[in-house]
């Protein structure tokens, strides 16, 4: 059996692989510079950053498999919320209105061949009341999530309409994660 190496440390990637009985044999962070680069889109940044962590993790005979995540609205990428103030922009900016989670994921072979995947879901949100916001910030479940929240959490109750992948928003699109697996050989 190949080893399997997952370049996260990210727990909600780790709890959805088990999910589909998916054991990695290590993690290994990587850390690259996640800048878009100019006039990059949404679903190209999210492509690019997992190719490049799955590239950046070094180990030798093992398939490796590597994940982002992009919210966005329109071609605007809201960023993974590290103030408060960052989490209610995106709050706002959510606030009534329908985005996207892109969710790109890389696995490298072992033999070095990478191939990707991106999964696009559309999310609703309903429309905020100030005390919604407050309660979401003072919950600190936003920080470090992309575009602010987290829907697996408290963040699920202003969710109206999603299309697509719900374990993708989470961080990790199972159906498309397991073909890439089935397909190295991991």
């Amino acid at each position: 059996m190949t080893r399997l190496v997952l370049a996260s440390a990210s727990p909600r990637r780790l709890a959805l692989l088990a999910q589909i009985g998916v054991k990695p044999d290590e993690v290994m962070a990587a850390d690259i510079d996640e800048t878009p680069l100019k006039g990059e889109t949404p679903r190209l940044l999210a492509l690019r950053l997992a190719r490049q962590k799955a590239e950046a993790v070094n180990a030798d005979s093992a398939v490796v498999l590597a994940a982002d995540t992009v919210v966005a609205v329109g071609r605007r990428i809201l960023p993974k919320a590290e103030t408060e103030q960052e989490a209610r922009d995106c709050l706002a900016l959510l606030s009534g209105r329908t985005h996207r989670v892109y969710t790109g994921v890389a696995v490298k072979a072992a033999g070095g061949a990478v191939r990707t995947r991106l999964a696009e879901t559309r999310v609703v949100f309903k429309v905020l009341s100030r005390d919604e916001v407050e309660r979401y910030i003072a919950s600190g479940e936003w920080r470090g999530k992309a575009g602010g929240y987290a829907i697996q959490g408290l963040a699920a109750r202003y969710v109206t309409n999603l299309i697509g992948s719900y374990s993708s928003v989470i961080g990790l699109p199972l159906f498309e994660t397991a073909n890439l697996l089935e397909g190295a050989g991991a």
